[in-house]
């Protein structure tokens, strides 16, 4: 997949000076890591009259289609064999418009520190795209580039050229020229329109993806003649997130008319009412402590243990609650325990409180007494920093050892991953995690040590559950079965 833009200069303006816009230098060559493989910056000519950047985007169809369960083109479950040969390597779609994204953020803002007069003004540009899908042919790409300033020289590609009457495919040979825009707004311009004409994105459309939308087609979007058609495909004809994109930009256009600022033509709400915040999306880990709370509570623990707990957080949840009247903190890193009781504030806490929590180091591969006769245990997101080979020792040590009523156990959905833009493709969510399992791979592992010691599970998700990929984080409850709490019983 390859896409370059060229500028010609003067000795007093140089069109090497694409190098300082772009902030990548022409003598190098240069790789970033993407979620979909790796985007290449290279010049293929450096010189004052005349300066092409150009960025080659090798795609891991294989890492992209486990990451993403071979959903986007080619993805439907009955073409398994089109998840990986199709033409997400070669031609242009959304995938160059995150990658424009990631590698050319600051050149896409209008940021130039190094020439801030150069950003600022309209540079001759020249855009050559050798293969650009186009659902709706040449004729729609002029339409879509031609009333924002471009000269578009655009060649259907025949379907084969030893064979004419087969006529032309959907991919076309797209020359954008001109001498009136900033680079800034080129690279929007592309950002936006090169996903539009595939008209497919290769990741989820979520709600943010309107601002998203409206930030990129900010000065140019609410006027342009197709600016329903581009709303639409860009959203990827989510009703939903289309209208609402569509009524912000009617907004735009009424305070452009009236010369006034959007706040003040939207002025439905009176003005003695406070203007609520803008809503945050709730934090993975908030979601996380408040799933492991609700299933400790659903399962009347009063003394539990925070198995690899870290920083404390989990424990200072707890501790907010009188229900839990005796809460352990364990972890094998000294330094965590140390961290955990300062923000804990264990030294200035009242004797009644400080009764309620002990923390004190250990080891999950081995068993411990200490660990032994709890209401509930928690495992969060502690099992893939685990070597496969040591898991085992750590299911024995809780499930086999210390045998609670209740073991909460959450890890990371990778299936989950493909939804962050940025993670690269291939990679788990943190460098110290050992392993990401699918929904599946974890259900059979939770069913199989349910098995052996014991235990019913069950499977709740946690966090926002994504129709096609589910939640970001999946939690397993175990609880240990009637027969086995006889067996205790009779034991103690």
């Amino acid at each position: 997949m390859f896409l370059t833009i060229t500028t010609t200069g003067t000795p007093q303006r140089p069109a090497t000076d694409l190098g300082f816009l772009l902030h990548k230098h022409p003598d190098k060559a240069q790789a970033f890591s993407t979620s979909f493989g790796t985007a290449h910056v290279l010049y293929p000519e450096a010189e004052e009259q005349r300066c092409t950047a150009a960025l080659l985007l090798e795609v891991d169809a294989v890492a992209l289609v486990r990451r993403g369960r071979g959903k986007g083109r080619g993805g439907a479950p009955d073409a398994a064999l089109a998840q990986y040969v199709n033409d997400r390597p070669y031609a242009a779609s959304s995938l160059v418009a995150v990658a424009l994204s990631n590698v050319f953020s600051s050149a896409m803002r209008g940021v130039c520190k190094a020439r801030p007069e150069r950003a600022a003004e309209p540079l001759p540009l020249r855009v050559e795209v050798p293969a650009l899908p186009a659902r709706g042919g040449p004729g729609l790409v002029r339409r879509l580039f031609e009333p924002l300033g471009w000269t578009v020289t655009v060649e259907a590609v025949p379907l084969d050229t030893e064979f004419p009457e087969w006529g032309d495919s959907r991919y076309v040979r797209l020359v954008l020229e001109s001498a009136a825009l900033t680079l800034a707004e080129a690279l929007r311009h592309l950002y936006v329109l090169l996903p539009v004409l595939d008209d497919a994105k290769h990741y989820w459309v979520s709600p943010d993806e309107v601002d998203k939308l409206l930030r990129a087609g900010e000065g140019w979007l609410p006027g342009h003649p197709e600016h329903q058609l581009i709303t639409s495909r860009y959203l990827s004809r989510r009703w939903s997130l289309t209208r609402e994109a569509m009524d912000r930009l009617e907004l735009i256009r009424l305070a452009e008319t009236d010369d006034s600022d959007v706040e003040d033509i939207d002025n439905a709400v009176a003005q003695e009412t406070a203007p609520e915040a803008e809503e945050k999306p709730t934090p993975l880990a908030v979601h996380r402590r408040e799933a492991i709370l609700t299933a400790l509570r659903d399962h009347a623990a009063a003394r539990v243990l925070d198995l690899g707990c870290g920083e404390g957080q989990l424990v200072r949840e707890l501790l907010k609650e009188p229900r839990f009247t005796e809460i352990v903190g364990v972890d094998v890193s000294v330094r965590a325990l140390t961290i955990a009781s300062r923000r804990l504030k264990l030294d200035r806490m009242g004797e009644r409180q400080a009764a309620r929590v002990t923390l004190f180091q250990g080891s999950l591969a081995y068993t411990d007494k200490r660990l032994g006769g709890y209401d509930a245990a928690v495992l969060s997101e502690v099992i893939e920093h685990l070597d496969l080979p040591r898991l085992p020792a750590l299911e024995y040590a809780v499930f086999g050892s210390a045998r609670p009523r209740t073991v909460v156990v959450t890890t990371p959905n990778v299936e989950y991953n493909v939804r962050w833009e940025t993670l690269p493709a291939g990679h788990v969510r943190h460098r110290d995690h050992r392993f990401e399992w699918t929904r599946e791979e974890f259900r059979t592992w939770a069913e199989t040590v349910a098995e052996r010691h014991g235990y019913t599970p069950e499977f709740r998700p946690v966090g926002p559950e994504d129709p096609e990929v589910g939640p970001p984080t999946q939690m397993a409850v175990f609880t240990r079965t009637a027969n086995e709490n006889q067996k205790e019983a009779k034991a103690a």
